[in-house]
């Protein structure tokens, strides 16, 4: 079982958000941030980072200050008028318009859709732990459920989306202690937005009549607004980066963290109820997206730093979810754990993600399925393959064996 991190260091505390040692073991790291630099400057890399829960927090609900428009990472230039990179009044209209497609009603209506696809892939999984002894958690589900769904929800057919999971996976990329998007990947971007530029100039030619959610997106409209085509684009272009992101990688690291602490998985074995509980610590243990940035619209003191108008701040949402000033001893996995505060995973505040109730009902319906048909998983910790990405944490390989 995996100890605690130390705090121990000698010198000062270095934070390189592209070192691959940090995406290896960050946690060391963010509790010196807390202790030792809650207002950390890197000026070589040109960016301060909060790290404390009540920090991020402020920070999360302070869009005034703490503004999206400039980007939500350090390398995020992105020309898309993509609502996470909007601040009010066009942050509001845009909410508006495209809340309609993310309703209750709209999550609730998924549930047997999502069943279906994950008890198929579940199939596939057991025909290959049965042959071979082995099977890829990633490869042959969790890269495959989120997108097949995401893509379902935009209209997206069948046929496009190896290749769709493919460019977005090369756009999370980076290489060791770079923050720029590497060539690939620039490529991989384009071919996004060509994409889905075609797809939404296609279905509205064709009078958005399917009940997918680009139809949707085109029909929709609030006080005699109507998003144009450069607008569903960009929110497709989210969706899907977004749905192979999120959930992929949060699958990853439940059952990572299940098989290394194994009296936690067989609390959700014994009692599958347990479930959406685990789905939470999951999410403040290990989320998948472990920092955002903002841009700084004035000066702002913190902890007798001064952090000028204009400076680039990382919100350092997986240090916030393990701060023991508001969680009892914070790196313990804990699938019953009282949670005295919100997690910080799906952000607080404007911008509170948009899809986070869908990411809870694949998470819980995949937990449910995977737990009730193959009870004896193991994961190979040893052969996990980690990927490399300025801001999203998770595996690109989890292998899979049957205890």
């Amino acid at each position: 079982m995996p100890a605690a991190p130390s705090s121990a260091a000698v010198g000062p505390v270095d934070f390189n958000p592209y070192a691959w040692a940090f995406h290896e073991d960050p946690f060391p790291i963010y509790r010196r941030l807390r202790d030792e630099a809650p207002a950390y400057h890197h000026p070589e890399l040109g960016f301060w980072a909060l790290s404390r829960y009540d920090d991020v927090l402020d920070a999360l609900h302070d869009h005034e200050t703490f503004c999206s428009r400039h980007g939500i990472t350090l390398e995020d230039r992105s020309p898309l008028p993509m609502i996470i990179t909007m601040d009010p009044p066009e942050h509001t209209t845009m909410r508006r318009l495209v809340s309609r497609a993310f309703t209750p009603n709209r999550m609730a209506d998924l549930e047997d859709s999502i069943r279906d696809l994950s008890v198929h892939y579940v199939d596939q999984m057991i025909e290959r732990l049965d042959a071979s002894g082995t099977c890829d958690l990633i490869a042959d589900y969790a890269g495959r459920l989120p997108m097949d769904v995401i893509s379902r929800m935009l209209g997206v057919p069948e046929a496009d989306r190896d290749r769709l999971r493919h460019w977005t996976d090369l756009m999370l990329a980076r290489d060791e202690g770079r923050p720029e998007l590497p060539p690939e990947g620039q490529e991989a971007g384009a071919n996004l937005f060509q994409y889905f530029l075609d797809h939404t100039r296609s279905s509205r030619r064709s009078g958005a009549t399917g009940d997918d959610l680009t139809s949707a997106l085109i029909q929709i409209e609030v006080d005699g607004e109507r998003l144009d085509d450069l607008a569903v684009v960009a929110f497709g272009f989210l969706l899907i980066i977004a749905g192979n992101e999120t959930t992929t990688k949060l699958l990853g690291n439940a059952a990572y963290w299940l098989t290394r602490f194994p009296d936690e998985k067989q609390k959700l074995l014994d009692d599958p109820g347990l479930i959406p509980d685990a789905v939470e610590e999951i999410l403040r243990y290990e989320g998948s997206t472990q920092l955002m940035a903002r841009t700084l619209t004035r000066d702002v003191e913190r902890h007798g730093e001064t952090l000028p108008e204009g400076a680039r701040v990382l919100l350092l949402l997986g240090s916030g979810n393990r701060d023991e000033r508001v969680w009892d001893d914070p790196d313990r996995f804990d699938v019953t754990r009282d949670r005295p505060v919100h997690h910080l995973a799906f952000g607080h505040g404007i911008h509170v993600c948009l899809g986070a109730a869908l990411a809870r009902l694949e998470m819980r319906i995949s937990l449910e399925e995977i737990h009730r048909r193959i009870p004896t998983y193991q994961v190979d910790h040893d052969a996990c393959e980690r990927i490399h990405s300025g801001n999203v944490r998770g595996y690109s390989r989890v292998p899979l064996t049957l205890g």
